[in-house]
């Protein structure tokens, strides 16, 4: 009896910690990084349509523009700057200018992302310095310059956006791959360090998603092959999400303060699997090396998703994701 008695004690705890921790974005300051397009846009959506004031940052100043008048005509309040998160002064300035406009960050969203596609032999060593700068150093600047500002409001979130890749190597996209396991290793770091300051660390590993991102991926080699493959698998409904479920998810997970969100039933279940048989994966991984591209096309030279379009892609069965690429300003300019 006294065992069942403290069991529901100890549930019930835990249920009153789990509501006390949560946060209501209304009047919140969000910061995300790379919010001019694809998921970052998706997600600036949702964040505002829980009542935050929505900051963005990218590098291209049109596409900024474009993503700030999209939000404002939904009714967002939204502050926009053009910014490189490979640049730390860069990356500090636009923290310190966030809190001016709005008084306060409450919650950072590292979501800025490159992706090279393409064989061992095509990617280079800028490569994989261009994507650990990104995914990587970008995150940890952001991140080194916004918790001093949280710590002082008493609290705040921080959602760094990993991938699926940064749990399970994926072939073809070792630079991606490699950079997401560091962010992956940052985020856990720092969520057991700063939960005393009542900062809660999100690591969110996504699976394949309906962004229309593919459009702007970076590809080597045989660039056709390899953009087909790759926009196949971003467009198929069996395997991918839609870039607003993954948002609806990771809000949420924001929201509650979670320490990892898994993006899709085929994330979390090749995650399971990776976890209980390393081996299995490793070798499935290899399988599917051998069923890729191999080098040649144009070499260590990238082209664009936009310039390694063929017969296969895109067809009816990119559909999902060329909507997607319209819809989130990936490809073409929002109505105004």
């Amino acid at each position: 009896m006294g065992a069942v008695i403290g069991a529901g004690a100890m549930t019930a705890l835990l249920n009153w910690r789990r509501r006390a921790r949560r946060m209501d974005f209304r009047g919140k300051t969000v910061l995300i990084t790379g919010g001019s397009r694809g998921l970052g846009l998706v997600l600036a959506r949702e964040f505002a349509a829980a009542g935050a004031r929505i900051a963005i940052c990218a590098r291209d100043l049109e596409e900024l523009e474009r993503a700030r008048i999209d939000l404002e005509r939904r009714g967002a309040e939204v502050f926009d700057a053009v910014c490189d998160v490979r640049n730390p002064d860069e990356v500090a300035e636009l923290i310190e200018d966030v809190c001016a406009r709005f008084g306060r960050l409450d919650v950072l969203v590292n979501n800025a992302g490159v992706i090279q596609v393409g064989p061992l032999e095509e990617q280079t060593a800028a490569d994989f310095e261009n994507a650990l700068a990104v995914h990587f150093w970008g995150p940890y600047y952001a991140m080194r310059a916004a918790i001093p500002k949280m710590k002082r409001a008493g609290g705040g979130r921080i959602v760094n956006v990993a991938s699926i890749g940064g749990k399970i190597a994926v072939p073809h996209l070792a630079p991606y791959s490699a950079s997401k396991f560091a962010l992956v290793g940052l985020s856990d770091a720092l969520r057991a360090e700063l939960r005393k300051d009542n900062i809660f660390v999100t690591t969110v590993c996504p699976g394949l998603m309906r962004t229309g991102s593919h459009l702007n991926a970076l590809f080597k080699g045989q660039n056709e092959l390899e953009f087909a493959w790759f926009s196949l698998g971003d467009a198929l409904p069996p395997t991918s999400v839609s870039a607003e479920k993954a948002a609806r998810e990771i809000v949420a997970a924001a929201r509650a303060g979670r320490a990892e969100a898994i993006i899709s039933v085929p994330a979390r279940l090749g995650a399971k699997i990776n976890a209980l048989f390393p081996e299995l994966t490793a070798d499935l991984a290899a399988l599917a090396n051998r069923l890729l591209p191999g080098p040649g096309g144009i070499g260590e030279d990238t082209a664009r998703g936009l310039e390694s379009t063929s017969s296969v892609s895109p067809s009816f069965l990119t559909t999902l994701i060329d909507r997607a690429a319209v819809r989130n300003n990936e490809l073409e300019p929002l109505e105004n």
